[in-house]
């Protein structure tokens, strides 16, 4: 039942095929929040229709525990996305999204919690360190700086999606229409009181990583495009100084004609630099490509995702402050 003197707190976990952790992962998120003096909460999966058991074991948990809901979308909308609408499914006074593999500490939520009550609305964790290969983690602070000098706001560094966000950042979340989020950015962007905490992740003991070297890439473009237009100014300017290049070229061509200057035939150079040109010429039709895609998405009408199933046990907590919101059973 929910206890009227307390705020809510709810904990947002999107998962995918993450059976083995689902009760790991509650046993350690219920030990530090029943330790948490002041603080009612719930905790709120989100599961992007997972292929094994994780649906039906959480399921015979939400029906027995009244801080337990579970929402399961028709198909895999991607992990964005899953994060997105469980945020927007919360009920708490501030929202703290962690991954399901306990990766992410969840002893730190007390520290957050600490934070957002100084007034921060924004508390995010820092990734001092992980458990992974070197190419790995060159790759992502590679990704993260680029991000970064492309963004147009100020995009944290080396910052995942492990966070806390209050009830206004939520709805202004929920005033947005991006079928292809890049939260990190989009949360950023919003311009609210924002701190990190610096924490060394853990490697996944259970399970795997769904999170292929396709799909980093593609939550990359997801980052820069999402986020900025610098990609088609580069582009323009690109173009302008090929033209005027060739331009110079076609110039010096015709001087070196009318002068009767023989110059060098130079065929291999110039397949070369046909290859070079053709090449840009794809690369950058298909960042354009990337910008107008987002826009069809964006300008289409059907709910995303799509939730298939709700399972919540009826005395589940709910936030007082603004209980007249609630428009869901």
């Amino acid at each position: 039942m929910t206890n009227r003197n307390k705020k809510l707190l709810s904990i947002a976990v999107p998962v995918y095929n993450e059976a083995a952790n689902v009760e790991p992962l509650l046993q350690r998120l219920t030990s530090v929040l029943n330790d948490l003096d002041g603080y009612d909460y719930e905790i709120v999966f989100t599961d992007n229709a997972s292929v094994d058991e994780t649906f039906e074991k959480l399921t015979f948990i939400a029906r027995d525990n009244p801080r337990v809901r579970v929402i399961r979308f028709s198909r895999n909308f991607g992990f964005q996305l899953s994060i997105l609408a469980n945020y927007l499914e919360t009920r708490g006074d501030a929202a703290i999204q962690i991954d399901a593999d306990l990766q992410d500490p969840p002893e730190l939520i007390p520290e957050m919690v600490r934070l957002w009550e100084q007034g921060n609305k924004v508390v995010y964790g820092i990734r001092r360190k992980r458990v992974e290969g070197l190419p790995s983690r060159l790759a992502r602070s590679l990704g993260y700086r680029v991000i970064s000098a492309l963004s147009e706001v100020d995009t944290p560094r080396d910052a995942g999606d492990f966070r806390l966000i209050d009830r206004d950042v939520i709805e202004a979340l929920r005033s947005t229409n991006d079928h292809s989020p890049y939260l990190r950015g989009l949360i950023a962007s919003f311009g609210f009181t924002q701190t990190g905490i610096h924490y060394d992740r853990e490697g996944r003991k259970r399970g795997f990583s769904k999170f292929d070297a396709f799909s980093l890439v593609r939550l990359g473009l997801d980052g820069v495009i999402s986020q900025s237009t610098k990609p088609l100014e580069f582009i323009t300017f690109f173009g302008f100084l090929v033209s005027t290049l060739s331009a110079i070229g076609a110039l010096i061509y015709v001087f070196m004609y009318l002068i009767g200057a023989s110059g060098q035939e130079g065929f291999t150079t110039i397949v070369l630099l046909v290859l070079v040109t053709q090449g840009f010429n794809m690369a950058f039709m298909g960042m354009i490509g990337e910008y107008v895609g987002r826009i069809y998405k964006n300008s289409r009408t059907l709910p995303v995702p799509i939730i298939e199933y709700r399972i919540e046990h009826p005395d589940a907590p709910r936030r007082i402050s603004n209980a007249s919101l609630e428009k869901r059973p």
